[in-house]
């Protein structure tokens, strides 16, 4: 087994004194390279804080997180942001489109980021969301499309510099089912190989047969480990899909 994260007694609170939370309450677990690793749980289980701390954002009270090889919380700040920049592809439930550029620009952004030049960026940034169904929509803002529009705009900016880890917080929220199921089909063409991993929190049942690893977290631990959803998980908990 290969393995691309390596996470150890990870905790983390919010709030002081007797507002105080303990959100994580220790994680431990390894992600493996070429598997697609869904993360399920009820709404404050501590789904979006864990990839937060994954992905770089989020500093851990306590713990490890240890991605490629590199503990990452020990990186000074400018080369923990180099580091996320050039190995995370980070998909937001609320999509953070900057308004004023089109689909395509708004999808270049992490090469722009990184010295591709502007022209060569936004070319590939069109060709993904060419894969993606959205090869029309390329030139418009990010107001001129539906919010499935804008979801699938989020991933190809997730996906447009070839990161080593893709983790994406509910990427198929706003999707019908046959355009969820493209995009979910396009993580595994795209992003999963043996040098990737991706990791995605979903509650949408829809998906879940894609999995190759479900980890179930409840109150801030892992309940569940295994190739299936937790039997509550199955039956219900997707999301009502907007038209896109």
């Amino acid at each position: 087994m290969t393995v691309a994260i390596a996470i150890e007694g990870v905790r983390r609170s919010f709030g002081e004194g007797d507002m105080r939370v303990e959100v994580l309450r220790g994680i431990s677990t390894e992600i493996e390279l070429g598997k697609l690793t869904y993360l399920v749980g009820e709404s404050g289980s501590g789904k979006t804080t864990l990839i937060s701390i994954i992905a770089g954002i989020l500093f851990p009270d306590a713990g490890t997180v240890n991605l490629f090889g590199t503990d990452i919380y020990t990186l000074p700040g400018n080369d923990l942001v180099r580091f996320r920049l050039a190995n995370i592809g980070f998909v937001f439930q609320q999509y953070n489109l900057l308004p004023t550029l089109t689909a395509a620009e708004n999808a270049a952004v992490p090469l722009i980021a990184a010295g591709v030049k502007r022209r060569e960026a936004v070319e590939r940034g069109a060709t993904v969301l060419e894969r993606l169904g959205l090869g029309m929509m390329s030139h418009r803002l990010p107001r001129q499309l539906s919010g499935g529009q804008q979801q699938r705009v989020a991933i190809a900016r997730a996906l447009v510099h070839a990161p080593r880890l893709v983790v994406c917080d509910e990427p198929t929220a706003a999707l019908d089912a046959a355009s969820g199921m493209r995009v979910m089909e396009l993580l595994r063409d795209v992003a999963l190989s043996p040098e990737r991993a991706v990791l995605i929190v979903t509650h949408d049942n829809r998906i879940f047969s894609l999995a190759d690893r479900i980890i179930g977290i409840e109150d801030g631990r892992i309940t569940h480990d295994g190739a299936h959803a937790p039997e509550h998980q199955r039956e219900g908990g997707a999301h009502a899909p907007e038209q896109c």
